[in-house]
Order: structure tokens, then sequence, then C-alpha cells
């Protein structure tokens, strides 16, 4: 029974460490891929990065119906591993050729490539998001697969931040364009493969309460909850967080402290440090509030931060307040995505709709509005900063980096705690799951004696 667990729960994380070798990618590197390899300004690259998110955002609410009205003998969101795991590998491809066009060509060409890239993105993250409360009615069981899934990303982004560079070093021998590509191509590669391994050692045995496809858009619409809405405004700001800070650490640390020595290991430290967090989190949440692990969570990140900017000088308070960050971010990370199934739960118990999907939609329209309204802050930030690539900055430009890199990071965070004061859900859940294996054992009788 044990190996059988823990197979289900490799089986669904995976799929994140999958999605995360492109998503960190984009998140941590695409910014400059733009700027310093494809060759447009940091304006173009912000503004570029937001408008894709923005169509991109719509592509998710598509999705996100067309989940909650799949109903096959593999289940609502299993199929689309398999449909999406090749587009995904090709548009990877794709994104990061750097064709050998006009500038207003190659500013079409990433439009069209970066889109084509978040919508194969969304075929397989959307299910992924959706399929928790389907693998299991168990709440602890729920919480391992969260983190089993939390671990498997944060393995991805360790993976991107530690080997990204160095392996476009190696491949390009020089020509960054040819590295960036074939590192993106094993990246592609590796992720279809993983989606495939999650399809197959994935099973949807627990069925909604609520037939799909039985309601319309705007029944489905309704069935919104207060408590989702603050789901959603909890992802927006944790994505914010996650690609302002790895976005621009590479600045901070490339231009304002002179170690570019040490991007690989602050790409490998800063991340794994979080592990801990990830192994203790259902822990943590069977003896307390995910409310109060989401706030506790959001200090020690403040804290971390804190001691980074007050250590600049020191390597000693420096590798102390990448590991406290770490800690607080993926404490962040796995219980806002831990929330989740809750906030899927509560749709089906107060309002009587099955509507994962679009939930899951909903939360993807966030997310990824965070990251192109994320992506496009910065990209201003550093043009009103005065900032030039491959180039000595100004005292101003170094000033606008930090301001990136620590600040900003620190007001979100204070935003979360305002945020999570908001969750109510933990004092429902147990009133919840009782209610709804009620209407699932009296659905089944149903059947039965039809």
């Amino acid at each position: 029974m044990k190996m059988t667990k823990w197979k289900k729960r490799i089986g669904y994380g995976v799929g994140d460490l999958g999605c995360n070798l492109v998503f960190s990618t984009m998140a941590s590197y695409l910014m400059f891929f733009y700027t310093d390899v494809f060759g447009i300004t940091a304006a173009v690259a912000g503004t570029l990065m937001l408008v894709t998110k923005v169509i991109d955002a719509a592509t998710d609410a598509g999705m996100g119906l067309l989940v909650d009205r799949t109903n096959t003998r593999w289940g609502q969101g299993r199929p689309y591993f398999l449909i999406g795991a090749i587009p995904f590998a090709v548009f990877t491809v794709m994104t990061f050729i750097v064709p050998d066009f006009t500038m207003t060509g190659k500013i079409i060409w990433a439009y069209v490539t970066y889109c084509l890239l978040s919508t194969a993105y969304t075929v397989v993250n959307i299910p992924l998001n959706t399929i928790v409360p389907r693998l299991t009615s168990d709440l602890n069981e729920r919480n391992w697969l969260v983190s089993t899934r939390m671990i498997c990303a944060l393995i991805g982004t360790a993976l991107v931040m530690s080997v990204t560079m160095p392996l476009v070093n190696f491949f390009g021998q020089g020509d960054t364009q040819k590295g960036f590509l074939i590192t993106m191509s094993l990246y592609g590669v590796a992720a279809m493969l993983l989606f495939v391994f999650t399809f197959m050692n994935t099973k949807e045995v627990i069925p909604p309460t609520v037939q799909p496809g039985k309601s319309s858009f705007k029944q489905d619409l309704k069935g919104l909850t207060d408590q989702a809405y603050i789901f959603f405004i909890l992802n927006f700001l944790y994505f914010a967080l996650f690609v302002i800070r790895n976005t621009t650490v590479i600045y901070y640390f490339t231009y304002n402290l002179g170690r570019t020595d040490w991007l690989t290991f602050v790409g490998l430290f800063g991340i794994l440090s979080g592990l801990p967090m990830l192994f203790v989190l259902p822990s943590l949440q069977r003896r307390m509030s995910k409310k109060h692990v989401l706030l506790l969570s959001t200090v020690i990140f403040i804290a971390g931060d804190l001691l980074i900017f007050i250590g600049k000088s020191s390597s000693v308070l420096l590798i102390m307040g990448l590991a406290i960050t770490g800690l607080g971010i993926y404490g962040i990370f796995g219980t806002t995505f831990s929330i989740q199934p809750d906030v899927i739960d509560y749709s089906e118990y107060k309002k009587n709709r099955s509507i994962s999907g679009m939930i899951a939609a909903f939360q993807g329209f966030f997310v990824k509005g965070s990251m192109g309204l994320a992506s496009a802050f910065i990209g201003l930030l550093l043009s009103i900063g005065g900032y030039i690539p491959n180039a000595t900055q100004t005292a101003t430009a170094l000033q606008f980096i930090e301001i990136s890199f620590i600040w900003t990071p620190l007001v979100i965070c204070l935003l979360i705690v305002v945020t999570t004061l908001f969750y109510k859900l933990d004092d429902k859940r147990s009133e919840m799951s009782i209610e709804l294996e009620r209407r699932r054992a009296l659905s089944d009788q149903k059947i039965v004696n039809l």
C-alpha cells in the first residue's frame, strides 16, 4: 500500500517537474534571453510578456471549461497530459529559436512562439491543477500529493537555475543562441516524457458530486465563492513574487554585488534550501491551520529578504538569507497550492457546482496575468533606471535593480499577509468532507437503484 501511494504521488508530482523545466526557464531566463540573446530591448520584451500573458489567460478560461465538460474512461483531466505533451516540446524549441529576420519580424516571431508555448503549457497545467480532488478524498494524502508536486517543481526549478547556463555555455561554445536552443530542446523532450509518465501513473477514482457538463458557463461562474477569489489573489501575489525574485537575481548578483561566479550556486542553493519546508509541510498542516502555515512562511521570507539586504558584503549573511528565503517562498508555494482542493470542494459543498476546471482556469488567468505584469514591471524599472545590457551600470540603475530584487518582494509579502487573513476554509474542512461523502454515497445509491 505504501509503494502504491508513493507511485501515485511521484506519478503526479513529476508532471510539475516537466512543467517547471520550461516554466522556471521562462520565469528566470526568458527576459535575459530576449534582451541579451534574441536582441530586443527590455521595454519591448516586458510589453511582449505582458500582452502574450493577457492572450494566454483567455486560453486558460477555455481550457478550464473544456476540463469541466470532459468525461472519458481516463477521467476529466488525465487525458490532456498525453494530448499536450508533444506540442509542449515543439513550441519550447520554437520559442528559443533566433530567426534571421528584421527586428519587426523577430518581434512577431517572439509573440507567436511565446503564445503557442503558453497555450501548450495551459493544456497540461490546468488538468494538473484540477486532478487532486479526483485522485483521493483523504485530506492527509492530498497534502502529500501537493507536497510531492512542489518537491518535484522545486527540483525542476533547481535544475533550471543551476545547470541552464552551464549547459548553454557547453553546447554553445561561445554561441549563446545555439546553446539556448540545444538546452531548451533537451528540456522540451524531457518534459514530454514526464507528462506521459504522469498519465500512466495516476488514476481518477473520486467522482464529483455533480456530473460534469450539466451546467452552463453562467451557472458555473456562479459557483465561484469568496474563498475562490482569495485563492486567486494569493496565486497572483505568489507568482509575482516568484517571477520578480527569479528574474532579478541574475541582475542583482551580477551588477550590484559583482558576484557572477555565485550565479550557479545561488540558483541551486537558493532553491534547494526550501526543500526541507516541503518535506515538513504535510506535518505542519496536520498541526496548524493552513492560514497559520502561510503566514509563518511569509514572515520567514521577509526575514531572509532583509538579511540578504543587510549582508550584501558578507558571504555568510548572504548564504543565510538565501536559505531563509528559500524556506519561506516554498512554504508559501506549497501551502497556496494545498488550498486549491479545499476551494474546489467548497464550491461543490456550498454552490453544488463541480467547477474544478473553471477554478483552475481562473487560477491560470491570475497566475499568467501576474507573470506578465511582473515581467513588464521589471522591464519598466530597468528602463527607468537606465539599465544597459552587458555594461557597467550607473548608480541609478543599481538602485532600481535593488528595488526590484529586495523591496518589491517585501511589499508583495505584506500583501500576502493581508490577503491570508481573509481565508476561512480551515474551520469548514471537516464539515465539507462529511457532507460531500454523504452526497457521493447518496449518488451511488441512486445508481444502484436504477
